[in-house]
This record gives C-alpha cells, sequence and structure tokens, in this order.
C-alpha cells in the first residue's frame, strides 16, 4: 500500500502536523520512498513551487482520508477558523456600526480638546450641523426621587421623612449679581430635594457692588417655577405665619449651622450631599426652619447624585423663566439688533469684560502711561491692601498669569483675534459691558476693526472760548438700541437691565467671551443645552498671550495659530468637567443622546 501511494503526498508530510512525523518514525519504507523522492528531484522547478501549496491540500486531504485521526484533527482546525473568521466579521460589524451610531463627541485631552472630523464647510456663525444632531435636552425628564444608583451618596438616610412630608423649612438668601444668585437658586432647590425640606422663594440680596432692592417676583415667573417643580420639592411664597421671630432669618452673619452637638460648624465650600444629611438636616428637624446666608457655591458638583445635578439643570434652563416683559423686550432688542442696516443680518455678542474692577481686581499688566498705571497701583493698593502688600511681587504675578491665560483680554487683542478667525469688518456687534476701563482710546483699535461695533455721535464742547464738536464713540448697547422711555420701567432694577443683557446675548448668533465668570458660564451652557448649534467662542487666552508676545510672528502664522486653535472652542459637544463646570457644559448630567 504504502508504494500506491501518490509521491506527493510525503512531500505534504514535511509541512503537515506531527501525525506525519511520527509515521515517519515509525515506517522506514516512508522514510526510503521519501529519500528516493528528494534524490530523484534535487530542486524544484518554478512551476512546482508556485503550486506547492495547491499539492500540498491535496496531499492533506488524501491522507486525511486514510487516517481517521487526522480527518477529525483537521476538521477541528477548520472549525476553528471558520468560527474565527467569523466573530472577526462580527466584531468588525459591531465596530462599524458603532462608529456610524456613536454621537459627536470631543474628548479632552489635558487642555487639548480633539473633535471629530465633519465633511462641511467651516462656517463663521453656525458650528456644523452633524456635530449638533447626536444630543438632546433631557434635564426635564423625572425619575421620581434619588434611584438605588445613588444610594451610596447617602449612608445615613433613615432619618428622612417620607417624599409626601417635609423635613421642615429651608430658608435661603441669593447674593451677588444676577447669574449669581440664578446659580444660587438652583442650588438651593437642589438641597431642599437631599433633605426632603420645603423651600421659601429664596431673597435676592445683591451686594455692596449691586446696591438694588430687588424681588423674586420682579425678575422670575413666580407661579412657574413653583408649578414646574411641584413634583420635585415643596415650594411656598412666604415664611410660615406661625413663625413669629423672622427678623431672626435676615440678620446678616456669616452661614453657619448648629449641629447636635452644638459646635458652630461653616458651611464648606462645594460641600458633598452628605454633609448636609449629617449636620444641616438635624437642625431643620429641631428647629423646624432653617437659613442659610450667604449661600454661595455651598454644593458640590462630583460629590452629589446624578438626579441632583440634573435636577440642577431642571431648575436653570426650565423652571427659572424672566418675567413676560423683559422676555419681549429682549425680543425688540434682538430684532432692531439684526435688522440695523435694513436687511436682516447676522450678529456677534460681545461680553467685554475690560471693566476698571475687573482690570484691577485680575492684578495684570496692561498697555498704558506712566500715570495710567499708577493710578491703578493706588486704586489696587486701597482696595485689596492684603494682595498689594508693597506692590514689588506684581510684576512677576503679572508675567505669570498673562502667561497662564487667566487676564482679561483688552478690547484690541479681541478685534485681531476676531479678524484671524476671518470676520469681516461689516460685522454686527452687540456689547455687553460696563464701562470699558480706559475709555475711547481703548476702544479705539475694536473701533477701526470693526465699525459697526457703535455710533460715532458729535458732542459740542467748550474749547479755549469756542464751541467745537467732538465725535466720541457708543458701542452698540441696550440703551442705543432703546429710547430712555422703552428703558425706563427697567431701571427700577439693576438685575431687570441684566436681564436684557443675559438674553440679548444668549439670542445672538455668536457669542464671544473674553474673561471668565458666571455671566458667560451661563450663556455658554444654555446655547449648548439647546443644541450646541451656536456659535460659543472662548478665546485661549494663554495661547493667544505667547502670540501677541512673539515680535517675529507675521500675520500669516498668527491666522493659522488663530483658525487652528480655536477650531474645538465654539462649544461643541463634550463631556462635562468634573467639579465645576456644570453650568458652563451641562452635557453629561443634563443631555442625551439624540
Amino acid at each position: 500500500m504504502v508504494e500506491l501511494r501518490h509521491p506527493s503526498s510525503s512531500l505534504g508530510s514535511r509541512v503537515a502536523s506531527s501525525p506525519i512525523k511520527r509515521d515517519e518514525d515509525t515506517s522506514p519504507l516512508i522514510h526510503d520512498h521519501f529519500s528516493q523522492h528528494v534524490e530523484d528531484h534535487p530542486r524544484h522547478s518554478s512551476r512546482d513551487r508556485e503550486r506547492s501549496f495547491w499539492w500540498q491540500t491535496y496531499s492533506f486531504s488524501s491522507f486525511s482520508k486514510d487516517d481517521p485521526r487526522f480527518s477529525q484533527r483537521g476538521s477541528r482546525i477548520s472549525l476553528f477558523l471558520l468560527l474565527f473568521v467569523a466573530i472577526a466579521g462580527l466584531i468588525s460589524i459591531f465596530s462599524i456600526l458603532n462608529r456610524l451610531n456613536s454621537p459627536y463627541l470631543c474628548i479632552k485631552d489635558g487642555i487639548v480638546l480633539h473633535c471629530p472630523r465633519v465633511k462641511e464647510k467651516p462656517s463663521l456663525w453656525e458650528n456644523p450641523f452633524s456635530a449638533t444632531t447626536s444630543w438632546k435636552p433631557c434635564a426635564e425628564r423625572r425619575e421620581g426621587g434619588i434611584s438605588a444608583k445613588a444610594s451610596h451618596y447617602f449612608e445615613h438616610c433613615a432619618d428622612l421623612p417620607p417624599e409626601n412630608e417635609t423635613s421642615g423649612y429651608l430658608f435661603i438668601h441669593a447674593e451677588g449679581g444676577l447669574n449669581q444668585q440664578r446659580i444660587a437658586i438652583c442650588n438651593a432647590v437642589a438641597v431642599a430635594k437631599i433633605m426632603n425640606a420645603t423651600l421659601i422663594l429664596p431673597v435676592l440680596k445683591q451686594d455692596q457692588i449691586w446696591k438694588d432692592q430687588t424681588k423674586f417676583e420682579d425678575i422670575f415667573d413666580v407661579d412657574h417655577f413653583i408649578n414646574y417643580l411641584k413634583d420635585d420639592v415643596r415650594i411656598v411664597r412666604d415664611i410660615p405665619e406661625w413663625f413669629t421671630d423672622k427678623s431672626e432669618l435676615f440678620t446678616s452673619i456669616r452661614v453657619f449651622l448648629m449641629c447636635n452637638r452644638r459646635t458652630v460648624k461653616n458651611i464648606p465650600k462645594y460641600a458633598p450631599a452628605q454633609f448636609y444629611i449629617d449636620n444641616v438636616l438635624p437642625r431643620i428637624k429641631e428647629k423646624k426652619i432653617m437659613s442659610l446666608k450667604p449661600f454661595v457655591d455651598r454644593l458640590g458638583y462630583d460629590n452629589v447624585p446624578p438626579e441632583i445635578n440634573r435636577l440642577r439643570c431642571r431648575v436653570n434652563y426650565h423652571a427659572l423663566k424672566f418675567l413676560p416683559e423683559i422676555e419681549q423686550m429682549s425680543d425688540l432688542l434682538v430684532s432692531r439688533m439684526r435688522n440695523r442696516t435694513g436687511s436682516p443680518n447676522p450678529y456677534m455678542a460681545l461680553h467685554l469684560r475690560f471693566e476698571k474692577g475687573m482690570v484691577g481686581l485680575s492684578f495684570c499688566d496692561f498697555v498704558g502711561t506712566r500715570e495710567e498705571k499708577a493710578r491703578m497701583a493706588e486704586y489696587r493698593q486701597k482696595e485689596w491692601p492684603r494682595r498689594y502688600k508693597n506692590g514689588t511681587h506684581l510684576w512677576q504675578l503679572a508675567l505669570q498669569k498673562r502667561k497662564e491665560g487667566r487676564c482679561p483680554l483688552e478690547p484690541g487683542e479681541v478685534a485681531v483675534i476676531l479678524r484671524a478667525m476671518g470676520y469681516p469688518k461689516e460685522t454686527q456687534i452687540y456689547v455687553a459691558s460696563g464701562q470699558v476701563y480706559g475709555g475711547q482710546n481703548r476702544m479705539a483699535p475694536l473701533r477701526n476693526m470693526f465699525p459697526n461695533l457703535g455710533f460715532t455721535l458729535p458732542v459740542p464742547l467748550l474749547i479755549y472760548g469756542s464751541i467745537k464738536a467732538v465725535y466720541l464713540f457708543r458701542p452698540v448697547t441696550k440703551e442705543e438700541l432703546a429710547s430712555k422711555e422703552e428703558l425706563a420701567a427697567f431701571r427700577k432694577h439693576v438685575t431687570s437691565l441684566a436681564a436684557l443683557d443675559f438674553l440679548v446675548c444668549l439670542k445672538s448668533d455668536v457669542f464671544v467671551m473674553t474673561h471668565g465668570g458666571n455671566f458667560a458660564k451661563l450663556i455658554i451652557g444654555a446655547r449648548r443645552y439647546v443644541g450646541h448649534r451656536q456659535k460659543s467662542i472662548k478665546p485661549d487666552k494663554g495661547l493667544m498671550s505667547k502670540s501677541f508676545g512673539d515680535p517675529y510672528m507675521g500675520w500669516a502664522n498668527f491666522v493659522e495659530d488663530v483658525v487652528i486653535t480655536h477650531q474645538t472652542r465654539t462649544g461643541l459637544p463634550e463631556e462635562t468637567f468634573p467639579n465645576y463646570d456644570l453650568w458652563e457644559n451641562p452635557l453629561t448630567p443634563c443631555m442625551c443622546k439624540a
């Protein structure tokens, strides 16, 4: 039988598995025949080498027919290969489908933001459509109380009463400007939910800068606020009548609470939810009413249940609505802004934070005369004596802050960045700002590059005994778009005017911030929440400081740096950074995949 075997079977035995080798060891006939075959054919022809694989396959199959052990093992290998190919194919299909269905999301790597590429051409006025359809707002969704997943946040929840009862009354003082108050109100609702307490309508209390006596109902729609949140937190308009010593709730003292041990303990900034369960709740149950004042940043973000963060978004984006007259006036200002040239045009809203107080508080160095810098040094020494000290360390501090991007952008710097991005000089710009430090001279570069920034009005002045016309520049603000009579009703409260600025900036085609603050954070967050379509430009001040300080950089290189740097800094979808930017980027806790 061995002599009748096809010669190619011996060739296949050289590349097959161990059973052939065992046959070679035990059968001298096979060994002799193989040796004779090799001697008869010492060298393969090129045609034989090309067909070697197919000869090996044939010998493999013919040999497997004769040896059942080899046939069984070969079938196992074939089955394994088929299974491997099937699994690899499924993985590839799922990977492709996952890529096609995965939402658009930018990933932050340190300070760099990496975003998926899109095929659409870049636009000055809108983010790419394909980048803005993956997410939708879902903070209005109610999931019924604290979920089981969040139970690890509350280690001692046995003292919490049922949801149809109340632990007591919580009274909050919301201090600062309009936007700081807004955040405090959102946090107050969240704290009341954590302790299952009844929230008394918060009191809006301005600090020394905002000398204004505005009530909650002067700015926000109270009925909508209470009704919208009725399934989350019980809210009442006034302090209960049975509580007689109401003056105790309004005394100007530091925020404190009395624990069961009767020790005074400050509420820390960004306190976790468990802190209120362990410390504030016992006091509320004992005294029935608890006052927290001031109430600024007294609740954390990544140390509270996800449902609480979602509730904060529900308050911010759905429950807190401005009064109808404020909304209507803002719509009128927006309409006039879009039609300033007689035909509909997009407009940009610029939050220019370069007031004297902001410049002084920043402790940064800016271009100016010796007299200006001397006056600023005196101002800083008067307002912030502990930080100023003797002033010898301020120059090094100013250089470090500018390098780190912690200095406000000057109007001229803003103008250069916007022109480098490609915005033409005809761009319509609405300015939300206080009195710009440096006045007309400081605004000149921005005005020259963007003439539609405002108006130039002749003002008669007496100069050397004769009256001459001096032309002064006035940026486009709400005061320029509306008459004194139209704004008269809103001048009663500073926060009403701030609300108009907020809404005009919120409804703009492009919003540009020049420095941090609650105003810019809340606007960028709200524009992201409604779909990321509207551009919200956040300049990279650190990188721009390097470019501005490079005397050898040409305009072309500067434009390239600006465009590349700010491609991803326009309010695109990205994960919420832990701990602090819920108001600027609500995506992770408050938005869902579309």
